[in-house]
């Protein structure tokens, strides 16, 4: 299966995983580093949950401009949104590299994120990428809920009749 292939032309592919039993839809935008997309990069940026950034193992320039996307994210997506650094093409040959997985990963424990190597070609980490950006943006927001849920306020559905008008007069909300 080749990645590439399933992006459409509009530039995104809905995609439908399990994750921990429950199905999750991940919207995937490629914007393939198209300058056609800079302009509406606010508007991508605000509603992301999770963000891979790929660059091409045998192409150093790619590799390069992480920092660019990253400055782009920092500026314009929510501060707490989940990253990924992807290097793709990981199938080729050793001689057509120009970025060495170490290098790679020393970019990612600098921005401090997940950092995998991948094949679109063959496949080769292509799920485990998916299921690891699905399963931070899970756990992110999971935490968040757990975070807020003592300043929550709960309301419990009581008997209609004599509670409901029990309820009513304890409440100072709303004249009652």
């Amino acid at each position: 299966m080749d990645a590439k292939a399933e992006i459409g032309k509009e530039g995104y592919k809905i995609r439908t995983i399990e994750l921990d039993g429950k199905r999750i839809k991940l919207q995937i935008w490629d914007t393939a580093g198209q300058e056609r997309f800079r302009t509406i990069t606010t508007a991508y940026y605000r509603g992301a949950m999770g963000i891979l950034l790929v660059y091409d193992v045998t192409d150093e320039s790619s590799f390069n401009n992480i920092r660019n996307w990253i400055r782009n994210i920092e500026q314009h997506a929510s501060d707490n949104v989940n990253k990924i650094l992807v290097g793709n093409k990981a199938d080729m040959d050793e001689s057509k590299r120009a970025v060495p997985t170490s290098k790679g990963q020393a970019l990612a424990d600098e921005y401090g994120i997940k950092f995998f190597e991948t094949s679109a070609k063959t496949n080769l980490n292509v799920e485990e990428v998916f299921f690891s950006i699905a399963r931070d943006i899970k756990q992110r927001l999971a935490d968040t809920d757990s975070k807020a849920e003592p300043q929550a306020i709960k309301i419990n559905q009581q008997d209609q009749g004599a509670g409901a008008a029990a309820a009513a007069q304890k409440s100072s909300c709303c004249g009652a």
